[in-house]
């Protein structure tokens, strides 16, 4: 059991520290699609946190959280997504 718990705080703090060079990323990235990605990327790692909290835990409750969430980041990605490719036709048109 204790193997088991200190496994579970292991991955949140991996997670957290991958949270934070993806976030650096998030910032720094050149272009909008390096952002878009990052921020993706971001997305999967906070659910990934609710996960094994929730686990860690015992608590039902953080998994219902992770799932809303997820559902809402792909929405927002889809979002953003179709807001770049729309800014990038709007360049790339007619001269």
């Amino acid at each position: 059991m204790a193997v088991r718990g200190l496994m579970l705080e292991l991955m949140q703090w991996v997670l957290a520290g991958a949270s934070a060079v993806v976030f650096i990323r998030l910032i720094i990235g050149p272009t909008g699609a390096d952002r878009l990605v990052a921020l993706n990327i971001l997305s999967g790692l906070a659910l990934a946190f609710l996960v094994t909290r929730g686990v860690a835990l015992g608590r039902a409750l953080y998994l219902d959280v992770a799932l809303v969430y997820d559902i809402f980041g792909f929405l927002g990605f889809l979002a953003i997504a179709r807001f770049l490719k729309d800014k990038i036709s709007d360049e790339d048109g007619p001269a």
